[in-house]
Parts: structure tokens; C-alpha cells; sequence
């Protein structure tokens, strides 16, 4: 633009083109720099407590709540963080400016495995040598400074917030009152204790809910094993087999049964010489796996008519009960499931219906128990080719093979986990499932796809395992009579413990004796007696994160229940969605949420999954030091983060040409701004030229796109909307157009007012419409912006769109004029090439046009300045162009060198040039200009 200013104004002709390069350069500094204008512009924002300032300037107006969904400290913060926290900012700062009252209270998820894990490797610590509470004191000052740590982290992407207050899961507050929602799931009986398989981790000592298991491949043993009958009910000869076959060899030693589908039909058959029992329907996939080639069928019968035959386990001296059930499929195996009541829920399902009992041989960390004789000590997975060893030396394993397939895993440990029954606490979520499904259907969904994802997640959710065998959490305030073991938790009970962990926190818990957790003179309801101990679970952490919406939402003055949005990770569907919803339907009858919107995971520029590993990671606060925050919002912005989304080196590097040309483009418009008062210099719409009235138009129709797609959280839009008009609308069409008349006429000429009312309108609305996005560029711009009252953007209205502009003659007519222009320039650049010409201002332009062109081109004046050329003749519709002229659609255009003499100042070739004696090198205008001692930007 510097270059453009000297072209125009000519170094000899300085006084006016001084004055605008100084206010450029000095005046609007605006040269980027943003890691080190950002935290000196975070350091003011702190001085003058933003985050006050906003919500009291939208004191009493409707209230919108998104409600943060808690991110875990331990560790940096990683890019998934940065994009979902800087989602969640720009549409709490977009809803500010559109009127609403919108706190945003950041929070944080601070018990749980990890923290232990971290504590307990740290080197630091003893684990064995320390009480409860020792370890727990240790947990939460290692919380509490990965919170501070990435508090700071957070606040240096913008986000506004309300940082001096924010909501921790260990806070005692907190704690009371994600006691009192247990205690209200108590009260309506949603809670229970049970022996049940669940997930269980042998690398976390822990049961886990489903929210913590993710899949990963396994490599397993794929076994057929031969269960010969041993009362065949006068269905099955004694001397036949029943063929199971399972992935998991080491649950054998649990097995006490085999299930088949009553309505399959199941083949006596012959193979190898013996006979063996399967369902037909897998009776070819089967044999062929297995290395049967000449397979007789002797007969068929139906899984009803198996139902009580019994088997002889394969190594020890006991029966496996032949049952029915519907969970059998014909998908793989042999339609003969193995079951094994405590390590499998279908397992342990049938097994009840069977009265078989639970057989569960395996302890906390993973190792059989005396319960599997044998294999006493061993761990589960190692068993498995001691097992298979066992059984071929018996002659019961058929075949064996290995599989690599999707199998659990612990989500923090990474390691695999096991199904195994024990008794925990659950919550019935049965009692309650239709009323969440209902909720579901009420629910806003961005995507729309998310309310089948969790309709259909809570539709085959079993009880959700709440209960933890840990140390670091929430404990579950239960008490135990010791004279009947009778569990006893009443309203009276769990508010008492409530109101003892507000004051003191929840290591009272293990701090206290239980008669000093309990009201005075409480007794067993069963038996009478008064002495009681404590439960020594923990919460699930997801019990935690699912509370908040009471804890914060119904504690805090500035917020209200339910909350207008969550926003996190498609991950939280079987997460914080998932539990809170279930939280909040069963004490409160509805959802927590009233709309949810997801965003997808960020993988590198190829579309990997990042890894350390791979070295493929983007460190978000490298990006801050290294590019500046806004530029990595911008990016945020850029992506249609409802799938996944990809950034790296590159990507960013195109983001920040793109932030280059939405600057530049501001700088432009102060730059033209500095002798502007709107309050005396605005010129009326109608007072306008064309031109200036289209500029404006397209303006309001950016003003009412991306107002809408704000209102739609389509933020991709937003950035393509204002990137398009700065780069397309602005620079590469009005701008250009606009410099002579904004540099080369008289300060006050009513075309030149007319011209800065447009970019006076177009720097604020812009200015506005990117602030929720790139919120130090827009402050930045702010304070320089002639005639603003408020003290910072952040405070000010979004821009309303004034219909009232929309003219969709003029709008079509001038489209068309830019098609033409667009072939002129491309003439323009071809002369340019060919060494014709040098800038545009040294040409003359031919205009040969058809007939609708010539008709178009009646309607248009100065024709010169539009094309930013020294001259234009337009000749007859229909005229033959000359040779070389260059034949578009609507017209053929020949350039020509302009005649006449360059004018020192404006550079158009004229003939008017040295009219004037005591300006002989200035056209006409400029010399009088010059006279008058009116020069722009003086």
C-alpha cells in the first residue's frame, strides 16, 4: 500500500502523502508481531478485569450458558484442548455481542487413576509408607498445579473466562454437592449394590464404566474346543461332543455352562472319526477352519431340545450345563457359546436364569486364585497357552489359530482389560432409560447425528458401575452395620456427610471415624445396633464430571440450570453427555443440556492421528510463541470441526496469509480514516455514487451471512465470508478502485466523504464480526477506530443488517460490470507481459462490446477510474476489433499506450498535464488541488 501512496503523490508532492505514511506507520502500528503484542494486550485486559467488564455491560439481559466441560489436569494442553476451548470462546464472545449475558465459568476434572499414577511414579513419594488422606494431600497439590498450569495456558489462547473463580472437582463445594446428587439417585432407589461382571482393569486394580474403555487391536488365540456329553437327556449320544469356541482360553477355568439358541437348528455330524454337535448355520465355516474334509450329518434338532444336557468340563471334574438364550448369534464360531458366568454379562445373565452360580477365579490384578486349580498365581494372559497346552494334551482343542481383532482396553493405562464379577455399586439406569430417551428427543443436536449416537448409546447402556477401588476420588458415603453388614444410606445420612465434606472436604471421609460422619444417635434400620464402618470405594470420576451440572450451574448466581450448550469431543457422547444426562434425569427429571454440539479430533496435515512417536504433534502453545494465538484461532475457525479436522506447519502457514490479507485490509481502512469524523463527515446512502451504494450492499449481505452462520455455530463460513470480502470485495475491487479518489481530491469533496463512510462502515462491522474470533487483532483495531466510545469491542453489538441497501437491480447490474472488468484486467496483465505498458495508468483501453455489453456500459461512468487506467473508448456494439485486441464474451478489448504526459502526483497520462505554468508537471485536478492547500489526509 506504501508503494500505491508514493505512486500517487510523488515524492516532490509530500505534504499529503507525509502525513498518511506517518499515521501508518506510527499512529496505527498494526504490523503484526503477535507473540509479542498479544500478552502485553492480555496484561491490559487483566489490569482492566475484561472479564467483569463485559458480563456488568450485560447486566439483566437474557442469559446464555454454555457450561464447560471439565479437562483434566495433568498435563499441557494438547491442540484437541486448544480447539475445543477456542470453540467454546467464540461463541460465548459471539453471543456477548449479539446481547446476551453470557459468563462462561471454566472448570476442571481433578481426581481419578492418572493423578495416582503420576504420584506413585513419580519417585517422590512412598505409596506404602503413607495414610489415605497422606496420599490424597499429595494427589490434590499435584491437581491443583497442573490447573494453575494450564489456567495460564488457556488464557494465553484469549479465552475469556472467568478465571479467578473457576469450578475444581476437589473443591469442597463441589464435593457437597456431588454427594448430595449420589444422595438424591439414593432416594428415588437408582442405586444398588450387586455382584456383576464389568469391565475390570488388572493395570488400574480397578472396575471401569464403559466411558473408559476404548477399543484397540489384540492379537488372541482363536480356539474350537471339543465338551463331551455327559447325559445326553436322550437328545445326545454320550460318546458325541459339543464343539465351543472362544477367543479367550483363560476363562475356561470359569466356565459352568454352554448356551445355544433355542430356534437354530444344531447337526449331530461325524468328522474325523467322532462325533461333535454345532449349528448347522456355521457347520461350513466351522469344518473348514477346524480341517474337517469329510463331515457326515448324522442328525439336526433344534437348541431347545439341548436345553439341560450336560457336559463334562474339558479339565476339571465338573458339569457344563447346556442352556438357552437369545444372545447366541450365527456370526462366527459354532453357535455353542462357552459361558462363563463372571466374565461375561450374557454370560452371567443366563447363568442367573440357570441358578448356576458365580465362579470368578481371578483377583484384583489379574492372577488366578486358588479357585482354578492349576493355575493358582498365574497371570490371566499368560494361562492362555498354558491352557491351550492342557487341552491339546487331553485331546479336547480342535484347532487353534490367532486373530488380530478390536479389543478393551483401559482408556488411561492403555492395557487390556478383563470382564470379571464383583460386587460394586451400580447405578440402575434401567429404572430410568425411557425417561432419557425422551429427554434425548428434545435436545438441540449440532450434528444431527449426535441423537441417534446417544440415543442409541443409552438405549444398550447395562446399570452403569459407579463404584472405583481407589484412593484418589469422591468416596461413595455408604456406612455398613458391623453386626449384619446391612448397607445404610438415608437422606439424613448422605446430607450430613455432605455438609461435613463443604466444610472440610472429602478427606473427612478417612480422616473421621463413622460415628463421627453419621448424625448422632443413628441406628440400623434392620437391626438396631449402632456401630457402623465405612465403604472404601471411591466414585467413578465420570460421577464427578457428570455432578456439575448441579455443583456449578445451580450454585452460582451468574448461572442458570439447565444449560443452554455442551460443547466437547464426539468422544463425550459415551462420556460427559452420557453421565450427566443420566445425573440429571434421575434428580432432576430433565436433561442438564438443552442443545449439544460436537466437534471431531485432530489429526496432522495428512490426516494421521497424532503421536508423539511420529512426531507428528502441534504443540498449541508452541504456535502462540511462534505465530500468535489469533493465529491459531483463525485455523479453529477455518475447519469444519464437526468431522475431523486436520492442521500442521503448512496449514498455518496458509491461515496466516490469509490473517495477513484480513489485516492488511483493516490497515487500509484506517489508514484512510485519519481526517474522518463520522459524526460530521457521513454521507447519506442515497447521496451516494453506485459504486459506493454496491460497496455498501455487499457489506450488509457479509453483515447478514455471517450473522447466520454464527447464529448456526458454522464458523468455516464466517471465515470464508469475511476472507472473501476482504480479499475479493474490498482489496481486489472497491479499494483499488478507490485510491485516487481517497488520496488525489479535496479533503471535504462530498465523492471522497462518500468514500470513508463506506470504509468507516466496513472497518467497524468487520471489525466487529471478527472480534469473537481474532479478539486481539479487533481490540487492536478498536481504540484506533474514529469516534468509538466503548472502551473495548468486546462490549460492542454485533452490526445489524440494513435491508433497506439490498438492491437487486443494482446488484445484478453491477456484477456484471465486475465480469467486464475482470476481462479488462486480464488484457491489462497480457500488455503488461508483453512490455506494452508498465502499471495500469500508463494504458488506454478499447472497449469493442457486444450489444448487451454496450447496453450495460450506458449506465456506467468514469470508466477510466474503474478500470484504473489514464483513458477508455467505448466503441460502437458491434464494431470490429482491431488485430490483437483480446476477445472475451461480452466484449473484445485492445490496449494501447495512453497519451499525453504522466501528472507527477495522481500518475494518469494526460494531455492536461503543464496546462498550469506554476504546476507544469500536474494534470488539471491535481494542480488545483495542490492551490486550494487542500490536501487529503492533511
Amino acid at each position: 500500500m506504501f508503494e500505491w501512496i508514493r505512486m500517487k503523490t510523488g515524492s516532490a508532492m509530500n505534504m499529503d502523502y507525509g502525513k498518511t505514511l506517518n499515521l501508518l506507520q506510527t499512529d496505527f502500528p498494526m504490523r503484526g508481531n503477535l507473540p509479542q503484542a498479544e500478552p502485553k494486550m492480555q496484561l491490559q485486559w487483566e489490569e482492566q478485569d475484561i472479564y467483569k467488564l463485559v458480563q456488568e455491560s450485560r447486566k439483566g439481559k437474557p442469559k446464555f450458558i454454555l457450561h464447560d466441560g471439565p479437562p483434566y489436569a495433568n498435563g499441557d494442553i494438547h491442540i484437541g484442548h486448544a480447539l475445543n476451548k477456542i470453540l467454546k470462546d467464540i461463541i460465548v464472545r459471539h453471543k456477548t455481542m449479539q446481547g446476551y449475558d453470557a459468563p462462561y465459568v471454566p472448570g476442571w476434572d481433578t481426581h481419578g487413576l492418572p493423578i495416582e499414577q503420576a504420584i506413585a511414579n513419580g519417585g517422590k513419594v512412598d505409596r506404602k509408607k503413607m495414610s489415605v488422606t497422606e496420599f490424597r494431600d499429595y494427589c490434590k497439590e499435584y491437581a491443583l498445579q497442573w490447573v494453575e498450569k494450564q489456567k495460564k495456558q488457556f488464557k494465553r489462547l484469549g479465552i475469556r473466562g472467568d478465571w479467578n473463580n473457576p469450578y475444581i472437582t476437589l473443591l469442597p463445594k463441589y464435593e457437597a454437592q456431588q454427594i448430595r446428587v449420589f444422595g438424591g439417585m439414593v432416594n428415588k432407589g437408582y442405586i444398588y449394590k450387586g455382584l456383576k461382571p464389568v469391565y475390570w482393569s488388572p493395570s488400574s486394580e480397578s472396575a471401569l464404566a464403559e466411558a473408559e474403555i476404548e477399543y484397540k487391536d489384540k492379537t488372541s488365540a482363536s480356539i474350537y474346543v471339543a465338551f463331551q456329553v455327559q447325559d445326553g437327556k436322550g437328545k445326545l449320544p454320550e460318546d458325541a461332543s459339543i464343539v465351543i469356541w472362544t477367543t479367550t482360553p483363560w476363562t475356561l477355568p470359569a466356565n459352568l455352562g454352554i448356551s445355544v439358541h433355542p430356534d437354530f437348528d444344531y447337526a449331530l455330524v461325524e468328522a474325523a472319526g467322532k462325533k461333535y454337535v454345532l449349528a448347522q448355520g456355521l457347520l461350513e465355516a466351522a469344518s473348514k477352519e477346524i480341517g474337517w474334509t469329510d463331515v457326515k450329518v448324522l442328525s439336526t434338532l433344534k437348541g431347545s431340545e439341548l436345553e439341560h444336557v450336560l457336559c463334562r468340563h474339558p479339565f476339571y471334574d465338573r458339569t457344563s450345563l447346556v442352556m438357552v438364550g437369545e444372545h447366541v448369534t450365527l456370526e462366527a464360531g459354532t453357535g455353542c457359546v462357552h459361558t462363563a458366568p463372571g466374565h461375561g454379562e450374557d454370560d452371567f445373565i443366563v447363568g442367573q436364569k440357570y441358578n448356576l452360580g458365580v465362579l470368578c477365579p481371578v483377583d484384583n490384578q489379574g492372577h488366578f486364585t486358588a479357585e482354578a486349580p492349576g493355575f493358582e498365581g498365574m497371570f490371566y494372559d499368560k494361562a492362555n497357552k498354558v491352557i491351550t497346552e492342557k487341552l491339546t494334551e487331553s485331546g479336547h482343542l480342535l484347532h487353534m489359530s490367532f486373530i488380530q481383532h478390536q479389543y478393551p482396553h483401559d482408556w488411561r493405562t492403555k492395557k487390556p482389560v478383563i470382564f470379571r464379577a464383583t460386587e460394586q455399586w451400580f447405578a440402575s439406569v434401567d429404572k430410568f432409560r425411557q425417561e432419557m430417551l425422551d429427554e434425548i428427543k428434545r435436545i438441540n443436536w449440532t450434528p444431527e447425528w449426535g441423537e441417534i449416537r446417544l440415543h442409541n448409546m443409552i438405549a444398550d447402556r447395562g446399570d452403569w458401575c459407579i463404584s472405583r477401588q481407589r484412593a484418589w476420588g469422591v468416596p461413595i458415603p455408604i456406612f455398613y452395620c458391623r453386626s449384619c453388614n446391612e448397607p445404610v444410606a438415608t437422606q439424613e445420612t448422605i446430607e450430613h456427610v455432605a455438609s461435613i465434606f463443604e466444610q472440610e472436604g472429602s478427606n473427612a471421609w478417612f480422616e473421621k471415624d463413622a460415628k463421627d460422619l453419621l448424625p448422632a444417635n443413628t441406628v440400623c434400620p434392620k437391626c438396631g445396633h449402632d456401630h457402623f464402618r465405612k465403604e472404601t470405594d471411591i466414585m467413578d470420576v465420570w460421577f464427578d464430571s457428570g455432578s456439575s451440572h448441579v455443583a456449578v450451574l445451580e450454585t452460582r448466581d451468574e448461572l442458570q440450570w439447565p444449560a443452554d450448550l455442551y460443547l466437547e469431543g464426539s468422544d463425550q457422547y459415551r462420556g460427559w453427555y452420557n453421565s450427566s444426562l443420566i445425573t440429571g434425569v434421575a434428580v432432576k427429571g430433565t436433561s442438564p443440556y438443552k442443545g449439544i454440539l460436537s466437534h471431531g479430533f485432530t489429526l496432522d496435515g495428512e490426516g494421521r492421528k497424532m503421536s508423539k512417536s511420529l512426531g507428528n504433534t502441534v504443540d498449541p502453545n508452541q504456535v502462540c510463541d511462534k505465530l500468535g494465538a489469533d493465529i491459531l484461532r483463525l485455523w479453529v475457525s477455518s475447519v469444519d470441526y464437526q468431522s475431523d479436522v486436520r492442521i500442521s506447519d503448512n496449514i498455518l502457514s496458509q491461515i496466516t496469509e490469509v490473517y495477513r490479507k484480513i489485516r492488511n485490509t483493516l490497515r487500509f481502512l484506517l489508514g484512510n480514516l485519519s481526517d474522518f469524523d463520522p459524526a460530521q463527515d457521513r454521507v447519506a446512502a442515497a447521496q451516494m455514487s453506485e459504486l459506493d451504494r454496491f460497496a455498501l450492499l455487499r457489506l450488509h449481505r457479509m453483515i447478514d451471512r455471517v450473522g447466520k452462520a454464527y447464529d448456526n455455530y458454522e464458523f468455516h463460513v464466517v471465515y470464508q465470508a469475511v476472507h472473501h470480502f476482504c480479499a475479493v470485495e474490498m482489496s481486489a475491487f472497491y479499494l483499488d478502485i478507490l485510491k485516487d479518489r481517497l488520496y488525489a481530491s479535496v479533503p471535504n469533496d462530498p465523492a471522497r466523504r462518500a468514500a470513508q463512510t463506506v470504509l468507516y462502515d466496513a472497518l467497524t462491522a468487520i471489525t466487529k464480526l471478527i472480534a469473537p474470533i481474532l479478539p486481539h487483532t479487533a481490540d487492536e483495531v478498536w481504540k484506533y477506530i474514529p469516534g468509538v466510545q466503548l472502551p473495548t469491542v468486546q462490549v460492542a453489538e454485533l452490526p445489524a443488517v440494513d435491508a433497506s441497501l439490498f438492491d437487486e437491480k443494482l446488484e445484478a447490474k453491477w456484477e456484471q460490470f465486475i465480469e467486464l472488468r475482470d476481462d479488462v484486467l486480464k488484457a491489462l496483465e497480457e500488455a503488461r507481459k508483453e512490455k506494452l505498458i508498465g502499471n495500469s495508468l500508463s494504458a488506454a483501453v478499447h472497449l469493442y462490446p457486444n450489444a448487451d455489453t454496450a447496453e450495460l456500459l450506458k449506465g456506467f461512468e468514469q470508466l477510466d477510474q474503474l478500470f484504473i487506467v489514464s483513458a477508455v473508448t467505448v466503441h460502437e456494439a458491434g464494431a470490429a476489433a482491431p488485430e490483437g485486441a483480446s476477445k472475451f464474451k461480452g466484449a473484445s478489448v485492445k490496449v494501447t499506450v495512453a497519451e499525453g504526459e504522466k501528472c507527477e502526483r495522481c500518475w494518469i497520462v494526460t494531455p492536461e498535464v503543464g496546462h498550469d505554468e506554476a504546476h507544469s508537471t500536474l494534470c488539471k485536478r491535481c494542480a488545483g488541488v495542490i492551490k486550494s492547500g487542500a490536501v487529503a489526509g492533511a
